[in-house]
């Protein structure tokens, strides 16, 4: 390739795509949309106690390295200039909790997993010091109710049972952030100089934002007895951070200098990638958990069926802030990696949906994986995981295809409740998610919610959004969100196949199901934790 031909490819955009099961980095074209290269390396999960579950920030810092190295490696091989990526863009695992010293750049502890559960005994002590122990007090300053899932209660604990940062908290060491905030602080100097920020959509999950003054809430901080001075400066989605600094474990020394311009959690980043900027607009992602946002443009919807309020996004400095509803599913493609891992019924999450494929049924077996409790829309943390209607017949590609179900039952529980909530049912359903390749996935999820289900050709929507972001910043502008240069996404089409009584009757014991696993863990019953 010449290097004439090389100039035709213009500016691109890479993308920093740091997932609860894996690390991303990709690289797109800023004008084409198209998706170049890209790498990645799955991350460990820590379970050292029941119901806890960590990652190490150093691992998730060492995996970003690994992907941007990796990535521009093959770019180099593919002939393409790296010198033209001229932005980068953050998407992230959102609540995840760090806290990390600022004078050592060392984590303090490892990072606490949004579906961490310890916790809970902290929110029923929270929860005794509120009227009527409401847990939706809090929800029209936060959108959230009060749980394990946001990052204010893991941070309490976090104050409450580590006595090396409470110490760091005393000495003026320590600083929160959730991940992006962590990897923004270390790409862009670290403990030389790094930029302690995170975006509105980011900082909205953490239960100490204001999400309608837009900045951290004293009251909040004070209930949860939360110090201000470790949190990070909250920006918009779309703005120059900082600038990535020359890293040792980058051999290339790639990138350095480049600025670091977008920033959103994941979810967020999908409705941006999948181009939901429209009030109504709504897509599902299908990873370790399943999130469906429904974009309400710039006014604050308040849900009145169990879903979340939340920052869709602020895509610049100027720029207006954007509101979406939420239905959060704890266990998605996390019920795949445990039946790999846990039950060793497979080798590789692609055997689940051969197994499922083989029997085409899961024959009235049900399988509620309420390994977290139950989220959206019941927010019922007693639950714990069932597989019922077992018989001398079932086996393990039922179950299979049972846990392949649940994620189906679990998103039209959720987009029941959208539907409630807006007023207008949603005639279609926009997915995307590493989930969204298992095609027998997709053709169940459109028989369950009876509306078709649509796919876009390029699944890497989060990763997308990120990029979209980072390149449309002011002082980068080589993307335009413009609807009009807005490229048009070529998408697969799921039709439903079944008759919608069938459905009903499969989604009703479904529901029957769900109740059974609910109230089965008390904070009274003796933990081992």
């Amino acid at each position: 390739m010449a290097a004439s031909d090389r100039m035709v490819l213009g500016p691109l955009v890479g993308s920093i795509d740091q997932g609860t099961g894996s690390t991303r980095f990709l690289v797109f074209n800023a004008k084409t949309a198209e998706l170049l290269s890209h790498h990645q390396v799955e991350i460990r999960q820590e379970f050292p106690k029941e119901g806890w579950v960590e990652q190490d920030p150093k691992e998730i810092l060492k995996s970003v390295h690994e992907c941007v190295e990796r990535t521009c490696e093959k770019l180099q091989k593919l002939n393409i200039d790296i010198t033209n990526i001229k932005a980068i863009g953050v998407s992230n695992q959102r609540e995840t909790t760090v806290v990390w010293d600022k004078t050592t750049g060392e984590p303090l502890y490892n990072a606490i997993v949004w579906l961490d559960l310890r916790t809970q005994p902290t929110v029923e002590r929270l929860l005794k010091r509120i009227p009527g122990k409401d847990k939706t007090f809090f929800k029209l300053k936060t959108g959230l109710p009060l749980s394990t899932y946001f990052s204010a209660v893991k941070l309490r604990w976090l104050l409450d049972n580590v006595e090396e940062i409470r110490q760091a908290v005393d000495d003026g060491r320590a600083v929160f952030g959730t991940i992006d905030s962590w990897l923004i602080w270390s790409l862009t100097g670290g403990k030389n100089g790094g930029v302690h920020c995170t975006d509105v959509t980011n900082a909205s999950r953490t239960m100490l934002f204001n999400i309608n003054s837009m900045e951290w809430d004293p009251e909040l901080c004070q209930f949860f007895d939360i110090p201000m001075e470790i949190l990070p400066k909250v920006r918009s989605s779309s703005e120059i951070y900082g600038l990535m600094k020359i890293c040792p474990s980058l051999k290339s020394g790639a990138l350095a200098g480049v600025p670091i311009s977008g920033c959103l959690g994941d979810q967020s980043a999908a409705l941006v990638g999948q181009m939901c900027f429209q009030d109504g607009h709504a897509k599902n992602t299908y990873g370790t958990g399943c999130f469906l946002l429904c974009n309400t443009g710039q006014k604050c919807v308040f849900s009145e069926h169990g879903l979340l309020t939340t920052i869709a996004y602020k895509l610049g400095r100027d720029k207006p802030v954007c509101y979406a509803l939420e239905g959060s599913v704890a266990i998605a493609g996390a019920v795949v990696r445990w039946l790999r891992d846990n039950l060793g019924i497979v080798k590789t999450s692609q055997e689940v949906e051969n197994l499922a494929a083989e029997v085409g049924s899961s024959y009235g077996c049900y399988f509620v994986p309420a390994f977290s409790g139950l989220y959206a829309p019941y927010w019922e943390p007693s639950a714990r995981g069932i597989i019922c209607g077992l018989t001398q017949f079932t086996n393990k590609k039922h179950i299979a295809f049972a846990a392949l179900e649940a994620v189906c039952f679990q998103t039209r529980e959720i987009l029941d409740a959208m539907n409630k909530d807006c007023g207008i049912p949603l005639s279609q359903l926009q997915v995307d998610g590493g989930m969204t390749n298992n095609k027998i996935l997709m053709q169940l999820q459109s028989d369950i919610l009876c509306i078709p289900v649509v796919k876009p050709s390029m699944p890497e929507t989060t990763a997308l959004g990120a990029a979209m972001a980072a390149g449309a910043a002011e002082g980068v502008g080589v993307w335009s969100l413009n609807p009009g240069d807005l490229t048009a996404v070529t998408c697969e089409r799921f039709e439903p196949q079944i008759n919608p009584e069938e459905s009903e009757l499969r989604y009703a014991r479904w529901k029957k199901a769900v109740k059974k696993s609910m109230g089965w863990e008390t904070s009274e019953a003796p933990s081992n934790g």
